[in-house]
């Protein structure tokens, strides 16, 4: 593991569904020992998701980070603190319309978010009614399910390439939006806290390769195994100890190395 940082220097970024909360259940209890040793010693922690803002306000104000900026939709938008909105365009309406250009063979293997209701939503992913009707309230990106084999996926990214959509994979569900990703939107909130010209030590944590580069540009970058998916492959990092892995799945795994972590910086 590389150094450990000061404690007043650090910042933590974050995914959600199969990292800090249970893949299956959602649930961050396993977590809460690392949580509270966070707020104690007043280090943000940011929360990097494929969630929408509306999701995002209430679980962030029940971890006790509502006063940290958060990274919403993939990386698409940014939520300020204190339930602040963040970036102001809405571009959902401009992705659904360029889904609904594309040629039929094509859009038909892609079901979207937009295209469930609530119901149909909550029971492909377990949220509950509340929370899936949380989930369809996007501004920026739209997530969904790929359908099709691999070759008509790539077809399938390219068309959408011409509309100036990008496509990120993530452990669930692969994401379209019109740019930007969680390890740009990391480093620009990570500039907001530097102090006397010194940047942050920031820790990042994920499972998935769409957490892949915020893993990478992180100063510590934590890979969560996730039993739901074969994982990250090996990085070029784990070599120098700049990315670790946990031993363990989803928040359990979260909660052992920031404990670690914290442990070892008090001992500086």
């Amino acid at each position: 593991m590389v150094s450990a940082p000061n404690i007043e220097n650090m910042i933590v970024f974050s995914d959600l569904d199969g990292t800090l909360l249970d893949h299956q259940t959602y649930s961050h209890a396993a977590a809460n020992t690392a949580l509270d040793q966070l707020h104690q010693l007043n280090i943000p922690l940011i929360l990097a998701s494929s969630k929408t803002a509306a999701e995002i306000i209430p679980l962030r104000a029940e971890l006790g980070f509502a006063h940290c900026e958060a990274i919403v939709e993939n990386g698409s938008g940014i939520l300020e603190g204190l339930d602040g909105t963040g970036d102001s365009e809405d571009k959902y309406q401009l992705i659904r319309q360029a889904l609904d250009e594309l040629p039929p063979r094509l859009r038909c293997k892609y079901q979207a978010f937009g295209d469930w209701t609530p119901e149909e939503l909550s029971e492909r992913t377990g949220l509950s009614l509340f929370d899936a009707e949380n989930a369809k309230t996007r501004r920026f990106s739209e997530p969904g399910l790929w359908l099709g084999n691999e070759e008509d996926k790539g077809d399938f990214v390219v068309a959408l390439s011409e509309s100036g959509l990008t496509a990120q994979q993530g452990g669930r569900f692969m994401t379209l939006s019109f740019g930007g990703n969680k390890a740009e939107r990391m480093l620009e909130i990570a500039s907001r806290y530097a102090k006397g010209g010194e940047n942050p030590f920031i820790v990042a944590l994920g499972d998935a390769s769409n957490d892949l580069a915020m893993i990478e540009q992180a100063d510590l970058g934590v890979i969560i195994p996730n039993p739901a998916h074969r994982g990250l492959p090996r990085c070029p990092g784990e070599a120098t100890g700049q990315i670790i892995r946990a031993k363990s799945f989803g928040p359990k795994g979260w909660n052992e190395i920031i404990m670690s972590l914290l442990n070892t910086a008090a001992k500086k």
